[in-house]
């Protein structure tokens, strides 16, 4: 029987809100970019445990649908394409890929053309998970 988890609502939920946060990125490109720059560079006690919390949710997602494998709804593939894109993320900004790093030194670049496009994406797909957990919160709740 299929069964949605305690924690999957909240995983969308977090994604949600964490993308939306990006919206700061649309106001105050330089003050957005300054902050997460310095947070990258800095690495102090926020941003490992905001990595740790990133990667523990994407490593949670990806066992769960493996742990459902013949069993699985359809959402939980988001577990395997985003949390699979969000470890190697991780991992390339820990160990300073260089490829990737000059990707996001590309990304906060602020008179870029495709700031908006970019970030905005993000938004999209932040208003998307939002949505989406907030649903699977409502179907849990119900099947209780």
């Amino acid at each position: 029987m299929r069964k949605i988890k305690a924690f999957e609502p909240w995983v969308f939920i977090f994604f949600g809100v964490f993308h939306l946060h990006r919206i700061w990125g649309l106001i105050d490109r330089k003050t957005y970019a300054d902050f997460w720059l310095g947070i990258m560079e800095n690495r102090g006690a926020f941003y490992y445990a905001f990595m740790g919390i990133l990667a523990g949710l994407g490593i949670c997602g990806i066992v769960t649908f493996f742990k459902n494998l013949h069993n699985n709804f359809w959402w939980r593939w988001i577990y395997i394409f985003c949390g699979g894109y969000l470890l190697f993320d991780l991992f390339a900004i820990i160990t300073g890929l260089k490829f990737w790093c000059e990707l996001i030194l590309k990304m906060f670049d602020i008179s870029s053309p495709y700031w908006n496009l970019i970030w905005g994406m993000f938004i999209v797909i932040g208003g998307i998970s939002l949505v989406l957990g907030i649903s699977l919160l409502r179907k849990l709740q119900k099947s209780e």
